[in-house]
């Protein structure tokens, strides 16, 4: 019997948890759809996994049997699977390289130029992520090295070296009254509608929603998108606000939208990121090196 490594992933994450809204902020999915994904596993090994209750979920005896063997299991796999991958870039000479948003704004061609100095024959592959990835891939070995906005769920398991620093403005539609200040302090926005990442992003959506600089007051959501174009119509139609890096006034500027600087609200970071696997690999700490030596084109602050 086959089983989808999928499923077994879920599986571990709830184990790990015990419980199915923790295991899914974990794994970026809903509630739900962790839910059927672990009835499918439960149904195709004909077993019980785990025992349902109020306080969270609980493994079986078949559950904990599982719990023991399936993580080497899935460790053996991805490193299979990111090695294959490797070697195929390699034989290319190829570096897939993940990236959220502006990436390292103006510093972005800078690094790749650089990149390109420090490895004769080598060519970096920008692959753009949908904000339902903050790791841009590198978290499940499809990319081999990221530039990524800080803090993103799973950092603790990679290597994370901050290129720089820059403020956090807001993205207003041009009609909203605020759009005509200069300056706006960030608690003059707390009863405003945001324009939201998914829920699944967990600590990603949080962190561009200011949640932990609220004072406790709550989040008011007016719309979810997943990709910048979506993000942008949202903003412009009216249906919130939302926070952004000041570079976004650069990289995304429309009609219909304004953006100003926020007082009272953390900077966002940007950083080069990699697997610890990657530690002596040449192609991309080369890439990291480009990112450090270029750190300060970037139109912030260094680190």
């Amino acid at each position: 019997m086959d089983v989808d490594t999928r499923l077994l992933r879920y599986f571990v994450a709830v184990a790990d948890e015990g419980s199915l809204t923790r295991a899914a902020e974990r794994l970026f999915v809903s509630q739900p759809a962790l839910t059927k994904q672990i009835r499918q596993l439960e149904t195709r090994l004909g077993v019980p996994l785990f025992v349902r209750s109020r306080t969270g979920m609980t493994l079986t005896p078949a559950g904990r049997a599982l719990a023991e063997r399936a993580p080497a299991l899935l460790a053996d796999w991805d490193g299979t699977l990111r090695e294959t991958r490797r070697a195929a870039g390699r034989a290319e000479r190829v570096l897939r390289v993940g990236f959220v948003a502006s990436a390292a704004n103006e510093a972005t061609q800078h690094i790749i130029a650089e990149f390109a100095r420090r490895r004769p024959g080598w060519r970096a592959d920008m692959r753009q992520a949908a904000w339902s990835d903050p790791t841009a891939g590198l978290a499940h070995g499809d990319t081999d090295v990221a530039l990524l906005r800080l803090p993103f769920p799973g950092q603790d398991a990679l290597r994370v070296e901050t290129l720089f620093t820059e403020p956090r403005w807001v993205a207003l539609p041009t009609a909203h009254p605020f759009a005509a200040r200069e300056l706006i302090p960030f608690r003059d926005l707390w009863d405003e509608p945001f324009v939201a990442a998914p829920p699944e992003t967990g600590r990603w959506r949080d962190y561009w929603l200011a949640a932990d600089e609220r004072e406790g007051r709550p989040v008011r959501i007016g719309a979810v998108t997943d990709r910048p174009d979506d993000w942008l119509s949202a903003i412009a139609n009216g249906y919130g606000i939302a926070l952004a890096p000041e570079s976004a006034a650069r990289y995304y500027a429309r009609p219909g939208i304004t953006y100003r600087p926020v007082s009272g609200v953390s900077p966002s970071r940007v950083a080069v990121a990699w697997a610890p696997a990657d530690d002596t690999d040449l192609s991309v700490q080369a890439f990291v090196r480009s990112c450090l030596d270029n750190s300060t084109r970037a139109g912030g602050e260094g680190p």
